[in-house]
């Protein structure tokens, strides 16, 4: 990873055109892994009936990409040092691209998370392998603008992905979202490649802790699972949900203490010893989490409940990559400005405003009132990543700086993959528990469902079709009050976050996030 960057940064920097589609090339290695990680977003509705399958087993595709794609991070660093870093990016977008062909080629919901998980597998290398090269690309003397196009890139990702997958699923077939990664990854591989290949960094031989990651991607795998199928299988009443369960217990301890005891460990445990690195990790962690679950939440509601179709959708998630790239491009001067964690904690209070701001949603609320979060949220986005980044990384020796960022980006990868499960779980929960609220406090008897019926009944329904769509008016609202149960709990959630930014030490003036943090 970064310490990568500074190899490769001794190389000569490309010149002229070479330099340019070089550099295009690379960013757009950066936007397809990023890009996959919200188009399906939007088209889980989409996806899910085409193949037959509930709207929450559909979101399966998002969780087991995010999922597969943190424990794959952990290996980034060893497999760059092993076989250097251009190899290891180029074989990265080749697998990537030919798992997005897989996807798009899938039957079934089963096939689909099958080759969702070897796409986040894969790509593991592909962030931190862009940055790095992108460096080399502009060389040492122009580092801030190679990090600049890179963090760009990267905002600009989750604007294109709502409208792009929005856009495909209402006019074309759903398919289309992973298939289009086909030609971009393979012109991205083929001329980086031809362009990088006499560039690439020195390898050596050196030991891979393969018991710890295979023991990672157990404990992992189990609890990414058992959220998964828990609400499917009545959690603890099922088998199948104890052992898994059980799985995720005993992996993780053995884990835990294999990792702690091994020379060479695929995680550097050690570095939770650090004040700020510890509490920092776990605020963005946190933080991360309660907003990935937003973004997955939002389109789906509004497509299942509110009538709005894939591209509307994304529309209203779209915004927040405005806001969060003109934010972004200004956090260089407010880094040298103000105290790190200061900014730390704004974000955090940009990101409980936002959720305040949805959960005085109505069920005819306006596009715009949709979207007015949004704004704010991308305010949050900008701030969040480079000063969290800041305070967790304030001390550490440029040598661990590498495993602390594989570590933080594992951890914040996993907790969205678990976020999405249980967020997505809760929702279901509290619209069940608001349904059966509203079904015994409207009964038949009440006035005001005899002043509905009476309503339904002069636009031609009979009495059981008016008792039907009286149901489906309840589910409706159900799902509108449990979504706004989750808006108020993370706002809250993000309020809580805001002391631990003050509970590490401050960072020193000037310091700005570690390369290959992101």
């Amino acid at each position: 990873m970064s310490a990568n960057a500074a190899t490769i940064g001794a190389a000569p920097a490309l010149l002229g055109s070479r330099k340019a589609v070089t550099a295009v090339a690379l960013a757009l290695g950066t936007f397809m892994q990023v890009l996959d990680t919200s188009i399906a977003n939007v088209s889980i509705p989409t996806i899910a009936g085409n193949l037959g399958v509930s709207t929450d087993q559909g979101t399966w595709v998002i969780t087991s990409f995010a999922v597969a794609n943190g424990v794959s991070v952990p290996l980034t660093g060893w497999l760059m040092q092993r076989f250097g870093v251009v190899r290891t990016f180029v074989f990265s977008v080749v697998l990537f691209t030919v798992a997005s062909l897989l996807c798009g080629l899938a039957w079934s919901l089963p096939s689909l998370i099958a080759f969702r998980v070897l796409q986040g597998a894969v790509s593991g290398p592909m962030i931190p392998g862009s940055q790095a090269l992108l460096i080399n690309v502009f060389g040492p003397a122009k580092r801030t603008t190679a990090l600049t196009i890179w963090s760009i890139t990267t905002l600009v990702a989750p604007i294109a992905g709502p409208l792009l997958g929005g856009y495909i699923s209402d006019n074309y077939v759903w398919p289309w979202i992973f298939l289009i990664n086909v030609p971009v990854g393979a012109f991205c591989a083929w001329l980086c490649w031809t362009n990088l290949k006499s560039h690439e960094t020195p390898t050596r031989k050196i030991p891979i802790d393969r018991i710890g990651l295979a023991l990672l991607f157990v404990w992992v795998g189990a609890l990414q699972i058992m959220l998964d199928k828990g609400k499917d299988l009545d959690w603890f009443n099922s088998p199948t949900i104890v052992v898994l369960l059980i799985l995720t217990v005993v992996g993780f301890a053995a884990w835990l203490i294999w990792e702690l005891t091994e020379e060479h460990p695929i995680v550097d445990l050690s570095l939770f010893k650090g004040r700020s690195f510890a509490l920092g990790t776990l605020a963005q962690c946190l933080g991360y989490a309660v907003f990935f679950g937003n973004i997955v939440l939002m389109p789906l509601w509004l497509q299942s409940n509110l009538g709005y179709t894939a591209t509307w959708a994304g529309l209203v998630s779209a915004p927040s990559g405005i806001t969060a790239i003109l934010t972004s491009m200004m956090m260089g001067k407010l880094m040298r400005r103000f105290d790190p964690r200061m900014l730390a904690a704004s974000s955090f209070a940009l990101f409980a405003i936002s959720y305040f701001m949805r959960a005085q949603f109505t069920a005819d609320s306006s596009y715009w009132v949709f979207m007015a979060p949004q704004l704010v949220q991308g305010l949050a986005m900008g701030m969040f990543f480079v000063s969290m980044l800041a305070v967790a990384f304030d001390g550490l020796p440029a040598h661990k700086v590498p495993a602390a960022s594989g570590l933080s980006n594992f951890l914040r990868i996993t907790a969205a993959g678990f976020a999405t499960s249980i967020i997505t779980t809760f929702w279901d929960r509290r619209e069940a528990l608001h349904q059966s609220q509203l079904a015994e406090a409207v009964t038949q008897y009440a006035p005001a469902y005899q002043v509905i019926l009476r309503q339904l009944h002069h636009v031609g329904l009979t009495d059981q079709g008016a008792a039907g769509a009286m149901t489906q008016v309840m589910i409706g609202q159900g799902y509108l009050l449990s979504s706004l149960d989750l808006f108020y709990a993370s706002a809250w959630l993000s309020v809580l976050m805001i002391p631990l930014c003050f509970l590490v030490r401050r960072p020193a003036a000037g310091g700005s996030a570690p390369v290959a943090a992101e």
